[in-house]
């Protein structure tokens, strides 16, 4: 019997465009087991719907589609509505960042909607909400929909799957750590790499670079600030067993200059980053003459219940040190893994391999509806 699916996706920008790209592939590979109608997809201004449930088309120009020929977005209570009468089981993918949209996630699942997002703010903001949005979910034996959210933490790499497994199992995690923001793994893989340099670079260059190649978000101060690796922390600690209030109650290292932080544009930020780049250089001789380089890691202690996220020291022998890119790399040091960590490595960052993600995350519902 071919399952019958109806589809939401809100949010159509890179990660959206690229998931719209790669679901069709998927619906063109597996309609003889499984026939999937996309039959919303919205952004913050407008949306196309099918009102009569037939699949909307697919196209590479979808978010200009959306913009062009849409109409007014559905309310989060209406979409519910909508989806629900369509009569068959729904997924609501979500490839937005907005914490008002995750905000509902617990009504979306209560609604036996299900969920696939790489949108961190729900999992990583007040710890009721990832109880309520749990606690709403069919992820545990419950009645509500499921929901998976694999690329809020590395984007496509099996990261959330590991732990997951290690924990359900019965494993016993006692230390995560690695670098897990793609921005910051390129900007010290640069400024402070391995093999030496006889004119090293300004910590302020190689934000430049970073930005102009599109690595940082329009505002670097965003990255510098360390919360987006912090909120990463916080989901995997919390998988962990560990009770997390939010991202910011534990301590978190900002990179921004004191008195940069609320200079009014990003354009007055660079500008007046070249001042404090004698500040890093120190700290990078510092370490070099240690024999060691600096990186921008997270890190979690289990058993003393400390998460924290910094610059810290390396050997240059150790793999952390050893990265290349952009690349993320998350060891896991568990009981059964002893001293030998579990490692997981690659592009953890992208619109590609986030998309894939979540796909993933969808193709694990469907696997899932009966």
């Amino acid at each position: 019997m071919v399952k019958d699916i109806k589809v939401a996706i809100i949010g159509v920008g890179g990660v959206g465009k690229a998931f719209v790209s790669q679901l069709y592939n998927y619906i063109e590979k597996n309609a003889s087991t499984v026939s999937i109608s996309v039959v919303y997809i919205g952004r913050s201004s407008s949306a196309l719907i099918s009102t009569d449930y037939s699949p909307l088309r697919l196209t590479p120009f979808v978010a200009e589609e959306v913009d062009k020929t849409g109409t007014d977005p559905l309310s989060i209570p209406d979409l519910i509505k909508f989806l629900k009468a369509s009569g068959s089981e729904t997924i609501l993918v979500d490839n937005t960042s907005s914490i008002e949209l995750a905000n509902t996630y617990p009504d979306i699942l209560s609604a036996g909607i299900h969920i696939a997002t790489p949108n961190k703010k729900g999992f990583s903001s007040e710890e009721k909400l990832w109880n309520d949005i749990f606690a709403a979910s069919g992820n545990n034996g419950g009645k509500g929909g499921y929901v998976f959210h694999e690329a809020t933490v590395g984007a496509g790499l099996p990261v959330l799957s590991t732990i997951r497994d290690l924990v359900d199992t019965g494993d016993e995690i006692t230390k995560v750590e690695g670098v897990f923001s793609g921005t910051m793994s390129f900007l010290f893989n640069e400024f402070a790499p391995v093999v030496g340099s006889e004119s090293p670079k300004a910590f302020s260059d190689v934000v430049k670079v970073a930005k102009d190649a599109g690595y940082t978000e329009p505002d670097p101060r965003d990255d510098l600030n360390g919360l987006d690796v912090a909120r990463k922390l916080t989901i995997l600690a919390r998988l962990s067993g560990l009770s997390i209030a939010s991202p910011t109650s534990f301590p978190v290292e900002s990179l921004i200059p004191k008195p940069l932080e609320s200079v009014a544009t990003p354009k007055e930020f660079m500008d007046g980053l070249p001042t404090y780049d004698s500040d890093m250089g120190l700290i990078s001789n510092e370490a070099r003459g240690e024999g060691k380089v600096i990186r921008f890691v997270g890190s979690i202690d289990v058993p003393s219940k400390a998460v924290k996220v910094g610059l810290e020291k390396f050997e240059y022998s150790h793999p952390i040190a050893g990265l290349k890119g952009s690349d993320n790399i998350i060891a896991f040091y568990t009981k059964r893994y002893g001293d030998r960590a579990l490692i997981i490595q690659g592009a953890g960052a992208g619109a590609e391999v986030t998309a894939m993600g979540v796909l993933s995350d969808v193709i694990k519902i469907i696997a899932r509806i009966k």
